[in-house]
C-alpha cells in the first residue's frame, strides 16, 4: 500500500497487523492524556513495526504517520505469529532487527549527551538527508518534533535553524 505524507498507518491503542516499511519514513507519535503529542521514533525502510509486537501481539503504542510518501506491506498478525513459532530463522531475524534498533537508539542517546545543540541538529540533518535527499528537515518534522528528537526546546531549534540560514545566506536552507 502507498501512504502519502501526513496519512496515518495505525493509531495508538488500536490492535491489528504488523507492517513492513519498504520505502519512505514514518514517525511514531504518542498522544498523552493532556493532548500533548510526543515524537517517539522514526521508522526507516526495512523495519517491521510495531517493534513491541514482533514476538507477541500488543495494542499499538503510538500512532504511525507518513513523513514522506511510503510503500508499506501489511503483515497479517495471525500468520506472523504462527510463522514465528515454526521458523527459528525468522525469530533470529527479528532479534537482529531489534538489536539494530537498540543500537540506533543508543547512538541517539550518545549524541544527546556528547555534543552541542548545534551539532545535534547537524547530525540529525545529515541522518535525514540519507532518506529525504536534498529536502529540508523542516519539510518533514516540525521544530517541536526536532526538539523532542534531539533533546532541545523548540525555541532553541528555531534559533539554531535561523543561525544556520543566516550563515549560509539562504533563508530557505533550514
Amino acid at each position: 500500500m502507498i501512504l502519502h505524507k501526513g496519512e496515518t498507518l495505525f493509531r495508538q491503542g488500536e490492535s491489528g497487523p504488523l507492517y513492513h516499511l519498504r520505502k519512505g519514513l514514518l514517525k511514531i507519535i504518542r498522544i498523552h492524556e493532556d493532548g500533548n503529542a510526543v515524537l517517539l521514533n522514526i521508522i526507516v525502510p526495512g523495519e517491521i513495526i510495531p517493534h513491541h509486537s514482533l514476538i507477541s501481539p500488543n495494542p499499538y503504542n503510538g500512532t504511525a504517520i507518513a513523513l514522506i510518501t511510503c510503500e508499506v506491506e501489511m503483515l497479517p498478525a495471525a500468520d506472523w505469529y504462527i510463522e514465528n513459532e515454526r521458523d527459528p530463522e525468522k525469530c533470529r531475524a527479528i532479534a537482529l532487527q531489534l538489536q539494530e534498533k537498540l543500537r540506533m537508539m543508543q547512538q541517539r542517546i550518545d549524541q544527546l549527551t556528547e555534543t552541542t545543540p548545534l551539532e545535534r541538529l547537524r547530525k540529525l540533518q545529515l541522518w535525514f538527508q540519507a532518506y529525504i535527499g536534498t529536502g529540508k528537515l523542516t519539510d518533514v518534522l516540525t521544530q517541536d518534533e526536532i526538539g523532542q528528537f534531539i533533546g532541545l526546546r523548540r525555541e532553541t531549534v528555531n534559533r539554531l535553524l535561523r543561525a544556520q540560514s543566516a550563515s549560509s545566506g539562504d533563508p530557505n536552507s533550514c
